[in-house]
């Protein structure tokens, strides 16, 4: 039997994909925010790249239009590459989409809560992105920005 809702109600209580963030007591959303927004992982290969992440939405064009050479030098960090590039999508987003905020399903995953209450999985995006090159990150921001 194919339940519709059901579908989205086992995405977030199900085990989170790439990175869960739990707190012992009150979150402190600043806190999380900041530890969200390293991203050394990327940071280090758009670095390579000879490109400045700057936390702007030019930075997601920017990364968009970079050579994938990641996929080729080491397939097993292309996981933890997308989780730092959907993370890094989110910091963009909550940083210059006026009322985005991070929030935490029950789960751990973080994902971008837009004014409009849409909540944007924001580490599975990144992942697509690290292994296919879709969605584009400032595609998917452009969208944020638009809802």
């Amino acid at each position: 039997m194919n339940i519709p809702f059901l579908g989205d109600w086992r995405k977030r209580h199900q085990m989170a994909r790439g990175v869960a963030v739990m707190t012992a007591g009150p979150s402190d959303p600043e806190g999380i925010a900041e530890l969200l927004a390293e991203c050394e992982l990327l940071r280090v290969q758009a670095a390579r790249a000879g490109l400045r992440l700057d936390d702007s939405p030019e930075s997601l064009a920017a990364l968009d239009q970079l050579l994938p050479r990641w996929r080729d030098e080491d397939p097993e960090e292309l996981p933890w590459l997308g989780n730092d590039a959907g993370l890094y999508l989110g910091t963009v987003i909550v940083r210059t989409v006026p009322g985005a905020s991070w929030c935490l399903w029950p789960n751990g995953q973080p994902v971008v809560t837009l004014p409009s209450g849409r909540e944007i999985d924001v580490v599975a995006a990144g992942l697509d992105w690290a292994v296919g090159g879709a969605p584009q990150l400032s595609h998917v921001h452009a969208e944020a920005s638009e809802a």
